[in-house]
């Protein structure tokens, strides 16, 4: 790869007040790569809801409210793509990390590696984190800094377009997957599976051996979501997800993954699984709604309910690999950067089947 003349402005999809609206700003200056960081070109990135919650101020806290400790002026994005164009100073030689390599630009940007959660390999918790989220701009400019020491090195023959959902959607559907415990022949219904995080709890489910049972609504969302390998579906418009369930599967399902940022979603959830069936929890519900599920019923069931937020950085790469070998195939559709605010229109209405790829490199 020749050398490069990096600018000093870009634009980036700013958004200057949580509420506000979302602007292009031309001369956002470009960051310069420090001490152990790498300067990389944004080409492709995902929109995620978690985005639009940001923007919209009503993303919820572990505590239920919203987040107000949120960088501002905002740049979102934390599901993208870059091509290494310069090292920062220090960067050792000999760690795979290169001029012209590939990087993801994932939700976890900067960790401790010394407190309790990353020694354990779960350094999604980490007690001094910063994400790509609130606290540093994201992928929805053209040029970011990144951690080398925490960076996602992609192999060269990975494909940008289709790979920046894998970095969030992907990793959190994944391990949704991992913590439901599923079996080949396992019965799982995933509710939402039309979206971005559903469609690939489907795959990732179907890669365990799983037995999928979608549940969604909307024109096209039956073919859409039975083509990527689920065997049944459930239109919750037009029948009771629970009764439908426990008809196809006898004794209830062994898990359910709830990819809907929906309160409804959850409300019921318990009721659809068998004895010792797991709930894994992935959407999360503006607010602060409940299950409405009784304690009785959940310990005389002996149900196991967990969360799940995104994933480790060996999770993410199990994640990129089953997508690079082809096992799981993220249904993806490429937009415009500038498009993003119509991106998030839709988003709100329900619209979009898959997942949204902002081209961002021009």
């Amino acid at each position: 790869m020749g050398s490069i003349d990096i600018p000093q402005t870009q634009t980036v999809a700013l958004v200057r007040d949580l509420g506000g609206s979302v602007e292009f700003k031309t001369d956002y200056p470009v960051p310069t790569p420090g001490r152990n960081e790498v300067l990389a070109k944004v080409l492709y990135t995902g929109v995620c809801q978690s985005d639009l919650h940001t923007r919209a101020g009503t993303a919820a806290g572990p505590d239920g409210n919203p987040i107000t400790q949120i960088k501002l002026p905002h740049v979102g994005g934390h599901e993208g793509i870059g091509q290494i164009i310069s090292l920062g100073p220090d960067i050792m030689h000999g760690t795979g990390i290169k001029v012209g390599g590939l990087v993801g630009i994932r939700f976890s940007s900067r960790i401790c590696r010394r407190c309790e959660f990353c020694l354990a390999g779960t350094e999604q918790y980490c007690v001094n984190s910063t994400n790509h989220l609130h606290h540093e701009d994201g992928s929805f400019q053209e040029y970011i800094a990144l951690d080398a020491d925490y960076l996602t090195v992609l192999p060269d023959d990975v494909d940008p377009v289709v790979m920046g959902p894998v970095l969030c959607a992907g990793l959190t559907a994944y391990k949704a997957v991992l913590n439901a415990n599923l079996r080949p022949g396992h019965w799982v219904v995933v509710v939402g599976a039309g979206g971005g995080l559903g469609h690939l709890a489907v795959q990732y489910a179907r890669a365990q051996g799983a037995l999928v049972i979608a549940v969604d609504t909307g024109p096209g969302k039956r073919d859409f979501i039975c083509e990527i390998g689920a065997q049944e579906f459930i239109d919750f418009a037009k029948e009771d997800p629970i009764k439908r369930v426990q008809e196809i599967t006898g004794l209830g399902a062994h898990a359910a993954i709830v990819t809907a940022g929906n309160a409804k979603a959850f409300a019921h959830a318990c009721e659809m699984l068998r004895v010792g069936g797991s709930l894994s929890c992935v959407g999360i519900p503006p607010g602060r709604p409940c299950l409405e599920t009784p304690i009785c019923t959940i310990v005389i069931k002996g149900l196991r309910i967990t969360g799940n937020l995104v994933g480790s950085l060996k999770e993410c790469m199990e994640a990129v690999d089953l997508v690079r070998r082809g096992v799981v195939k993220p249904v993806i559709k490429v937009r415009k950067f500038k498009e993003l605010p119509q991106v998030y229109e839709e988003m709100e209405r329900g619209d979009i089947a898959g997942r949204v790829v902002l081209q961002i490199a021009q």
